[in-house]
């Protein structure tokens, strides 16, 4: 199932930050920087650089196709663009093909390319976040009653942080399984973003979620996590759950 309709994005929009758009084919960027750093050209600035980047990786890709369609761990060749090397470094840890990390990726060049203090970019539900104070975020889980119900509450302390959402009932992604959203936290978006696939593909009804969850639980890059699935939920991690209106 296809969403149209970003509306969790304005959530992260009620605050002091200034947010701007950045699209270009695929990726669909919604950016947050602290006040002080926000320049006139940033948003032009940005989207010159997301052009770059992903023509950068597109050329390679028409090179190395089976890249591209991997669904288990695969190594970018020497003459690749650091962004696909390091989608697939995170892809042996996690088990499944590197462009699993393709969204956190993007995410985290943007926010080194801008240099701010605070920054806040989300890709399509995977969020790469520097923030100076204490963050609520929700769960987009399409369909289900608890979507946007729940969330984490994580500390300023913990940032910066991946904080990546999986589903295989919701969006255009690739995904083996019927989950309606694994949210993974980790230090690494892209390990965050992997994980959250890799979590998601092995939920196809609520009775999986337990076993997700203490699977989870044993991988200590996983900082915090939250599987959903019809109306049920299971949580791990260090971070505070927060429900919402």
């Amino acid at each position: 199932m296809e969403y149209r309709e970003r509306s969790y994005r304005s959530r992260f929009s009620n605050d002091e930050r200034r947010w701007f758009c950045v699209k270009f084919l695929e990726s669909d960027l919604w950016i947050g920087v602290d006040r002080g750093s926000y320049r006139a050209s940033m948003e032009a600035d940005t989207y010159a650089m997301l052009v770059d980047l992903r023509r950068q990786m597109d050329a390679y890709l028409l090179m190395d196709p089976q890249y591209k369609t991997a669904l288990t761990p695969y190594d970018a060749g020497l003459e690749a663009p650091n962004i696909l090397k390091e989608m697939s470094r995170v892809s042996h840890k996690t088990g499944i093909g590197p462009m699993s990390a393709v969204a956190g990726a993007v995410a985290k060049k943007v926010a080194e390319f801008l240099g701010t203090k605070e920054v806040i970019v989300e890709n399509g539900g995977d969020i790469y976040a520097q923030a100076a104070s204490d963050m609520d975020i929700s769960v987009f889980a399409g369909q289900s009653p608890l979507s946007e119900k729940i969330g984490l509450h994580i500390p300023a302390a913990e940032f910066p942080l991946g904080i990546c959402t999986s589903s295989g009932t919701v969006g255009p992604s690739l995904s083996l399984g019927r989950a309606d959203a694994v949210m993974i936290v980790c230090k690494d978006v892209l390990l965050a973003d992997s994980y959250a696939t890799a979590m998601a593909n092995r939920i196809k009804t609520v009775n999986d979620l337990q076993s997700v969850i203490d699977r989870i639980s044993d991988i200590p890059e996983i900082l915090g996590a939250i599987a959903v699935k019809d109306d049920r939920m299971a949580i791990t991690g260090r971070f505070e759950l927060r429900l919402f209106k």
